[in-house]
């Protein structure tokens, strides 16, 4: 699809972004006939953050350098669009090729972040913006424009009425195509037809570039093309967009630029709790904490913080801040109390079962068990065979925001053959962190 008002396309210029190697890699993936990718063997991905998943390679579009796949997750199966650029290796037709390496030849850049991905340079991460992340995904085109004709395209910016998911375009993609995998492209393509109405409006237009940037976030982790958006729309670190971006900048491997957009002396979006503890910052993490718990929004910080204290090792102290969530007993309602007690509550239990869950200890079998997700109970199954992780599936849960997570934190998992250094998905840590404690919690069963 053209956006010619808002931008010309600009040439692709990847051999400068990513290098000779890297090209000369995706053209031999390209190539591999399409015959290969119906062999019998499984085809496998393997990411720059060290998880791998099973499923199969579909379609290779090598003009936009990325490829879907398609996995089973709680008995359904799912189809996902992952750019080469967060991908370390795939296995194709029994084949492996690498797609990015793990470490770079750039002396001005050491081989990985604290979240496993590549460091780049400021130069480097701002190239692939410019490039891969102007240019649209090469599915867009192919893409049916289907929404509810019901729907208000004008979208104003206040919101006036009760919820309604078949007039308002916010709520539309909020209720009915973040929870809905096969609506993803085409709500991505609404976004682009929105932008095309709303060329006369500046507010509008920025708030529809604000949303396009964060779908690429939040749904595919297209982190290229979600920062160009966001740049765009110049979102600000007051906002969870704001927030995004900065973790774009960190995921596409320049932590420099990340600080940079959180610096200031605004108020930061409290999820900067999460990436500031995600990066290492556990002291700017915890200097957020404290804005925001003398404010309406402390439970929150607090499990954040106890998040990223918890990522850090800093188990104790994490426990004392899941610990005040349950100790202060109050929320804006009952329903929000009873969400924030059961996380705060199964994180502290999910830690103390850390040591008694350690794999090698855990007798071969299949456990069960659940933990309290953003919408109530998340139920997984975990197998151990070998004193390995072999499986974890997520059977049952009310998630309606989930993005990634089902698939990437059990992959994870299993990966790391435990809990501790999972990286939460973008968007959906919530989710990921429910998995992480009924995983803990299933597997203490097994306890030798």
């Amino acid at each position: 699809m053209q956006v010619s008002l808002i931008r010309k396309r600009r040439s692709i210029r990847l051999l400068t972004a990513l290098g000779l190697g890297l090209m000369v890699q995706l053209f031999v993936l390209h190539a591999v006939p399409a015959a290969a990718q119906d062999a019998a063997a499984q085809d496998s991905v393997e990411f720059l953050n060290g998880t791998e998943l099973a499923g199969k390679i579909l379609q290779i579009r090598k003009q936009a350098k990325e490829f879907d796949f398609e996995c089973e997750i709680a008995g359904k199966t799912v189809k996902q669009t992952i750019a080469y650029s967060k991908v370390h290796a795939v296995r194709l037709g029994g084949k492996r090729f690498v797609l990015t390496p793990k470490e770079t030849t750039d002396n001005s850049a050491t081989s990985s972040d604290a979240g496993g991905s590549p460091t780049r340079t400021v130069d480097q991460v701002q190239d692939l913006i410019d490039t891969v992340g102007a240019s649209d995904p090469e599915w867009l085109a192919d893409t049916p424009l289907n929404y509810p004709k019901s729907l208000d395209l004008s979208w104003p910016i206040k919101v006036e009425g009760p919820w309604n998911e078949s007039k308002n375009v916010g709520q539309y993609i909020w209720g009915r195509v973040n929870p809905n995998v096969s609506r993803w492209k085409s709500g991505i393509k609404l976004i682009y037809q929105c932008m095309e109405l709303h060329q006369g409006d500046r507010e509008l237009l920025r708030r529809d570039m604000e949303k396009l940037g964060v779908m690429y976030f939040q749904l595919f982790q297209d982190y290229e093309r979600a920062a160009y958006w966001l740049q765009k729309a110049n979102a600000q670190p007051t906002t969870e967009a704001g927030i995004h971006l900065a973790e774009c900048y960190w995921r596409l491997g320049s932590k420099p630029m990340a600080m940079r957009q959180l610096r200031g002396k605004q108020v930061l979006h409290f999820s900067a709790i999460k990436l500031f503890g995600d990066m290492g910052e556990v002291k700017r993490a915890l200097d957020v904490t404290r804005i925001y718990e003398r404010s309406k929004m402390f439970n929150e910080a607090w499990i954040n913080a106890g998040d990223a204290l918890r990522a850090a090792g800093r188990l104790d102290e994490a426990i004392s801040y899941y610990q005040k969530v349950l100790d202060r007993n109050q929320a804006r309602n009952p329903q929000y109390l009873a969400r924030f007690k059961g996380r705060a509550s199964e994180a502290i239990q999910a830690i103390r079962l850390f040591d008694k869950a350690d794999v090698s200890r855990v007798a071969d079998g299949t456990y069960e068990s659940s933990a309290t997700g953003y919408n109530g109970p998340l139920e997984v199954e975990v197998t151990v065979d070998g004193s390995r992780i072999t499986d974890v599936k997520v059977v049952k849960h009310q998630e309606k925001q989930f993005y990634a997570a089902l698939t990437d934190t059990p992959a994870q998992i299993i990966q790391r053959q435990g809990f501790r250094d999972i990286d939460g998905t973008s968007g959906a840590t919530i989710t990921s962190q429910a998995i992480v404690n009924a995983t803990a919690k299933a597997m203490a069963q097994g306890v030798r």
